[in-house]
């Protein structure tokens, strides 16, 4: 497995705000509207669910991610379905102080030996692009 690490966002919120915000995702719904348009383009149908997270992405398909494991405050792991390799996404956060939480996000993944080199910095962009996001959104 390959593993791809964000830089540490910050949050400036509680830790325990920041994970209960993220452990239930029908709360994320509410600030799509802060995710640039550029990545909403390239998803369409997005239905949101307590623990999974559906949509269509191009040239994929149908893809959740889904609430496999969680750790209050500190952590939660997705996996996938739907997408070509084996993967699961983590989201730490550590709290610095009341009002400053620390985000990190990893995604590991099974990436075949001879897609590494078309996949494998898309995934590095990607998981800098998706924790942007998130710390956006949270």
């Amino acid at each position: 497995m390959e593993t791809y690490e964000s830089k540490q966002k910050r949050i400036l919120k509680s830790q325990a705000t920041v994970y209960e915000e993220l452990t239930d995702l029908r709360n994320v719904e509410k600030y799509l509207q802060n995710v640039p348009k550029e990545m909403m383009d390239k998803v369409k149908d997005v239905k949101f669910e307590a623990d999974c997270i559906s949509f269509n992405a191009d040239m994929v398909g149908r893809v959740e991610m889904k609430i496999v494991d969680r750790e209050a405050p500190k952590m939660v792991k997705f996996g996938f379905m739907g997408i070509p390799v084996n993967a699961n996404l983590w989201v730490q956060f550590v709290g610095v102080s009341e009002m400053d939480t620390r985000m990190k996000v990893t995604i590991k993944a099974d990436i075949p030996f001879m897609l590494k080199p078309m996949i494998g910095n898309k995934l590095e962009e990607g998981v800098e692009r998706f924790a942007d996001m998130l710390a956006m959104t949270l």
